[in-house]
């Protein structure tokens, strides 16, 4: 018996400040893709320091499952850096990664910054391309500076590109 086709319904989310109740789910969103995953702790003494700030993604109706995505940024003088961005692997190619950025962006144009830097994985196509959509350009380059996850000790790392984007 053939069942008939029904479309899965579009799902949507809401992207909203993170807080420090959100450290064991960022942890765990974390852990999802780099190979040296930040602990809660370590989200909560980012959070703790003034000039860092975040957003989550919350999927609408469902909020109570917690964040399924976040971006961590910290401003200083007229600059600002992303320090991690994550979408949990279920959640992606909805858009979250744009929305994420977009509200750091955001902030950051509010509090007068003047460029907006992050790093990324030389490996890493899909954040590359949605960097490049957003407008950043590659300024440097870190030779062997990430780890390949599942390589073995002793086997190549990726390059890290340090990543700029004027904001004003």
């Amino acid at each position: 018996m053939r069942l008939p086709f029904f479309p899965e319904r579009a799902r949507e989310y809401s992207i909203a400040p993170m807080t420090e109740e959100h450290a064991p789910l960022l942890a765990a969103l974390h852990r999802e893709d780099f190979a040296r995953p930040w602990t809660d702790g370590e989200f909560l003494a980012l959070l703790a320091q003034d000039p860092v700030f975040g957003f989550v993604a919350l999927e609408t109706g469902n909020a109570r499952a917690g964040p399924v995505g976040f971006v961590l940024a910290r401003a200083a003088a007229d600059e600002g850096e992303i320090l991690t961005i994550a979408v949990a692997r279920a959640h992606r190619r909805h858009g979250l990664g744009w929305q994420l950025m977009d509200a750091a962006l955001r902030e950051l144009y509010s509090q007068r910054a003047e460029a907006l830097f992050l790093e990324v994985d030389e490996t890493n196509q899909p954040a590359l391309g949605l960097y490049r959509r957003l407008g950043f350009r590659e300024v440097g380059r870190r030779p062997g500076y990430y780890d390949r996850p599942g390589a073995r000790a002793g086997e190549g790392k990726s390059a890290a590109l340090v990543m700029r984007r004027d904001l004003r």
